[in-house]
């Protein structure tokens, strides 16, 4: 994504409203049409005040208003309908580009971004562009338009008095132009403070069990009260401006009654004009309150709706991946995927340390892999960087002899079943979970992996089977059976190369030897690479990779490495003896 200067707020609106010019189009021309009506109404009402005054029959002067008003009314409603939905259709358009840019981001960019934040920017903020096309688009064109003919039609009554309403509303814009900044300032510090809130709520209901276990509820209850209290207080400074500048709108328009009357008054005294041309111009500066306000209106709701697309803005700046569509999956005879990286060196951001110093180590194809070594060693970010989640400092991670950035990165990411650690279980059915990654697969295939995966018992026992809902990130699943879930998702994608990240630690004895089988199984068939602290499952691969502090310190099998590397046969003398059966 571009890191250049962003765009004018005005500039990305209509980006936005172009898909829908034409509808739009026809709202404006529907409120110009009630506006028009609206402006002949003192004309009208000028010639009944001289019928009467004149003896002459007024019954078809009235027949016209009661027509005006009621073409006014119905033309006004269709148009605000046309120009609401028309609103609605700009903010759906609005979501569904930073949607698209959100799940395009990349891994390190959502890292260093608080959830909670980027929802609100997508809920939110893309809310505040539907005001923002009604009332500044649309509004400053048909307001500016009315106020134009407005003071037209003034100017054919009287032009005297027409400079005296020029004057007033002269210095009514004198002091917006000082309040209109105050607005957008204010604007953008509310909508970050709501999303400031939503991140504080994201993080308390991400962990509430965590949270209630600790008897946190009231001190986190406090920090979400206290960010939404921010937000409240923001969101009132900007309702100050915002009503400073309508007042100082309608005040003007009280000024400009007032003077008119006043100095109207005296040219009617001197027969300058008549009566009738006073009460039409009278009614000319009522009618010019309400362009007046859709103008005011439309410049403060785009200082608010600048602020939102400022927000949506700094998300198309953040660096997310190319955008790509989904690359079918591996055919069943294609080869299995060899791994290699060369003198690797990686840091999450430039202000962290390196997590690689240097990684070297090749993986030929088929067979399984396994990854050991303490804590912080660096072996769950080689998944990342195989799966391209994260780009190398220095060096390159090679898949079949090509370095992975010259992947195209949806036949890369088709090519490998990954499964995290934590094995993330999404809101839905188990078989959509289940489906995942390869939602074209046939219910023998599923069949099959269930029984591999001994999911088949839990299926059996669910109300629904398959079609179960297994909660908010899997909540009425246990921790093994979401473990088992994940790699039921990656099998079924016929990877060329699985990684499984500690994939059987929740598991019990019995389900992780069985597990272990089809793993080993897989193995035959395709590359596994597999992040393990259970000896058996380590025992159970063709080559180990020790790792500590971001190095490879040696490759080797299980029996060469307990005598021939001292860190391996102490993490086999200890950390594994635990797992030992």
């Amino acid at each position: 994504m571009s890191n250049s200067r962003p765009e004018p707020a005005w500039r990305v609106l209509l980006g936005y409203v172009r898909p829908h010019r034409r509808s739009l189009a026809a709202g404006a021309l529907l409120s110009l049409a009630t506006g028009a009506t609206g402006l002949a109404l003192p004309l009208v009402a000028q010639d009944l005040i001289a019928s009467l005054s004149e003896d002459r029959a007024i019954s078809g002067a009235l027949l016209l208003m009661s027509a005006l008003v009621v073409t006014n009314a119905a033309v006004g409603a269709l148009g605000s309908y046309v120009l609401q939905r028309t609103a609605e259709s700009v903010v759906l358009t609005a979501r569904r580009s930073l949607t698209s840019s959100l799940l395009r981001l990349r891994i390190s960019a959502v890292d260093a971004t608080e959830p909670g934040d980027l929802l609100s920017r997508a809920t939110s903020d893309t809310t505040l562009l539907r005001a923002m096309t009604t009332q500044s688009l649309v509004g400053l064109g048909t307001g500016g338009l009315t106020l134009l003919g407005t003071l037209v039609m003034m100017g054919l009554v009287d032009l005297v008095l027409l400079g005296v309403t020029v004057g007033v509303i002269a210095l009514a814009s004198a002091v917006l132009g000082v309040i209109v900044p105050m607005i957008n300032r204010a604007s953008r510090r509310a909508q970050e403070s709501v999303g400031q809130m939503g991140a504080a709520l994201e993080r308390v209901l991400g962990a509430l069990r965590t949270v209630k276990a600790s008897g946190a509820e009231r001190r986190e209850r406090d920090a979400v009260h206290a960010a939404a209290e921010e937000s409240w207080r923001q969101s009132v400074r900007a309702a100050k401006w915002q009503a400073l500048a309508g007042n100082v709108a309608g005040l003007s328009m009280q000024i400009a009654f007032i003077t008119v009357l006043a100095v109207g008054g005296a040219r009617v005294a001197t027969d300058a004009i008549d009566v009738g041309a006073l009460v039409a111009f009278l009614l000319y500066v009522f009618y010019l309150m309400a362009p007046i306000q859709e103008v005011v209106g439309a410049i403060t709701q785009y200082q608010v709706g600048a602020a939102a697309i400022g927000r949506i803005q700094e998300v198309d700046a953040l660096p997310g991946e190319p955008d790509h569509s989904a690359a079918p999956l591996p055919a069943a005879d294609e080869e299995p995927a060899a791994i290699a990286f060369e003198d690797v060196r990686f840091q999450y951001t430039p202000e962290l340390p390196y997590v690689h110093h240097g990684v070297t180590f090749t993986v030929p194809p088929r067979g399984m892999t396994a990854f050991v070594g303490p804590s912080g060693a660096g072996k769950t970010t080689v998944f990342s960087l195989i799966e391209r989640f994260y780009d190398p400092t220095d060096g390159r991670v090679l898949l079949d002899g090509k370095d992975v950035a010259d992947w195209d990165i949806a036949e890369l990411r088709a090519a490998i079943g990954y499964v995290e650690q934590d094995a993330p279980v999404l809101s839905g059915t188990l078989r959509e979970n289940l489906l995942f990654g390869a939602p074209d697969t046939a219910e023998e295939a599923l069949a099959d992996v269930l029984v591999t995966t001994r999911l088949d018992a839990l299926v059996a026992r669910l109300p629904e089977g398959l079609d179960t809902v297994v909660g908010h990130r899997g909540t009425k699943l246990s921790g093994g059976e979401r473990q088992r879930v994940a790699i039921a998702r990656a099998l079924l994608r016929r990877p060329r190369l699985l990684l499984l990240d500690e994939a059987t630690s929740q598991l019990d004895a019995v389900n992780e030897a069985a597990l272990r089988d089809a793993v080993t199984a897989a193995a035959r068939e395709t590359t596994v690479l597999v992040v393990a602290h259970r000896l058996s499952t380590v025992t159970s691969a063709e080559r180990i990779v020790v790792m500590d502090a971001g190095r490879v310190l040696a490759v080797g099998t299980h029996s060469e490495l307990v005598s021939g590397n001292p860190l391996y046969a102490e993490l086999a003398a200890t950390q594994f003896l635990s797992a030992v059966e």
